[in-house]
């Protein structure tokens, strides 16, 4: 099992320097805030827009203290189970060098809404903004389901494959199971920005709504499916006495509905995309 040998010589701590502990889970969100704010200013000058470093910084630290506090809040309240009512204090609590337990749905809602202030501030599109942003989004979901592996979370069930991994050392037993991180870094995040980044290549640059709507449609279609073989989290385990449902495909589900909803919108209305405001106009 070649992957289980790289699993074991990966050590979540990156660097460490007396007190001061830097965690590849860290890391993630750095690099992948950084690559998606290099592919929204890429993608933004093809469409032919012009985006200045400061103004994108403001973008981005908009988005990441959505992305923190939404993905937090969420996981408090859907994946929880009542323990945080018990422990409010925890909520706030960094275990491991980092705040653990996040949500990727509530972080997703608290990007949309942390980038909506900023752009209120910029004066930008809301609609435009949001397309920009989900091409880059898949960069930081690759980085962070790469963390989630060396941090041996979120694995999935038992498997024979060769590529199986042992995950003992943070409770999965010495059993080989399917290294559904990776899984879900390689759709959700490689295959996902491939397809959002050749559907922005056209030029002029398909209607507001299209690349949020394909972007929702698609995470929830792979999400859910990838939690046939990832282990539920163990304080819900499955729901409705079932032996298949989980939270995740619960939340997963609307995501795909929403997408497939605002693609339809984005076909018949064709706005065409417009960073500033009353720059937009019907085509």
């Amino acid at each position: 099992m070649w992957l289980d040998d790289l699993y074991h010589a990966l050590d979540p701590v990156a660097l460490a320097a007396g007190p001061v502990v830097i965690r590849w889970y860290g890391l993630a969100y750095f690099f992948g805030f950084v690559c998606a704010a290099i592919a929204i200013r890429r993608t933004a000058r093809r469409w032919g827009f012009s985006m200045s470093v400061d103004d994108l910084t403001t973008l981005m630290i908009g988005i990441a203290f959505g992305v923190i506090i939404g993905a937090r809040l969420a996981y408090v309240i859907f994946y929880g189970d009542g323990y945080y009512l018990q422990n409010p204090l925890e909520v706030l609590v960094p275990v491991g060098g980092g705040i653990r337990g996040m949500s990727f749905h509530g972080g997703l809602v608290g990007a949309i809404a942390g980038g909506a202030i900023a752009c209120r501030h910029l004066r930008w599109s809301i609609p435009t903004t949001c397309d920009l942003a989900v091409i880059g989004a898949p960069l930081g979901l690759f980085f962070g389901r790469c963390a989630n592996f060396i941090n041996g979370e979120l694995w999935g069930k038992e498997t024979s494959l060769p590529w199986g991994v042992m995950f003992w050392d943070t409770g999965g037993g010495h059993v080989y199971r399917h290294p559904s991180q990776l899984y879900e870094a390689l759709l959700e995040g490689v295959l996902m920005f491939a397809i959002l980044y050749l559907l922005s290549r056209r030029r002029p640059a398909r209607p507001q709504g299209t690349f949020l709507g394909t972007f929702l449609a698609l995470y929830g279609c792979f999400r859910f499916l990838i939690e046939f073989v990832r282990l539920p989290d163990a304080q819900l385990g499955y729901l409705l006495g079932t032996d298949w449902l989980t939270m995740g495909q619960c939340l997963s589900l609307p995501l795909v509905a929403v997408g497939v909803a605002v693609v339809t919108w984005a076909h018949r209305a064709r706005c065409p995309q417009a960073l500033l405001l009353g720059k937009a106009r019907r085509s």
